[in-house]
């Protein structure tokens, strides 16, 4: 049995990925939420940037999604999460690259925290932040709707990958906002 216990935030996108990795592999794991300790020496002492999440498995402790998810593509290989050409894994990085440059960045970082997380701690939403990232996330629906129009059901073809772990969460909680809802009915495959 392994000893692995996940840190983070139940909200966190980045915690989402390391979870669904985790439950695709069938590896039991302890859940912490830091959000109660954000900021406190407790938290700095796991992540020095302050950020989830973060994995220790043993003694051994990591943060950052990538490495958090690398780390678990090599201990439980199976099922697999990455493609066995290189072309493959490229394809696979070049969207997880994507998804951390242009599809979290605007669809939680600029509306779902202006839409969710702001308001729920007083600050009002700043309209300008908003409709600056929806031109950018309507760029990125379409590039990930022409992905999967070629019906084979995920990113790079037939198989969940790593990819699909990292689009997922961003796309699910920007379609619990109205402008989600409204711009989603456009992106029937997504």
């Amino acid at each position: 049995m392994p000893d692995i216990t996940l840190f983070g935030f139940p909200h966190s996108s980045f915690v989402h990925i390391v979870q669904l990795v985790l439950a695709h592999k069938e590896v039991p794991y302890t859940f912490h939420d830091l959000e109660p300790d954000m900021g406190s020496p407790k938290h700095l002492a796991l992540h020095p940037f302050d950020r989830v999440p973060i994995l220790q498995h043993g003694d051994f402790v990591l943060y950052e999604t990538s490495a958090i998810v690398t780390y678990l593509e090599e201990l439980f290989p199976v099922p697999p999460l990455q493609p066995d050409t290189p072309q493959a894994r490229a394809r696979m990085n070049q969207w997880i690259s994507a998804v951390n440059s242009y599809y979290y960045p605007y669809m939680i970082y600029h509306v779902g925290h202006e839409r969710n997380v702001f308001p729920r701690l007083g600050i009002p939403s700043d309209e300008k932040v908003v409709a600056h990232a929806l031109p950018k996330i309507e760029v990125g629906l379409q590039v990930a709707e022409r992905q999967l129009s070629h019906g084979q059901g995920f990113l790079l073809g037939g198989e969940v990958s790593l990819a699909d772990y990292y689009l997922l969460p961003s796309t699910y909680s920007f379609g619990r906002n109205r402008e989600g809802q409204t711009m989603y009915p456009r992106f029937p495959v997504v």
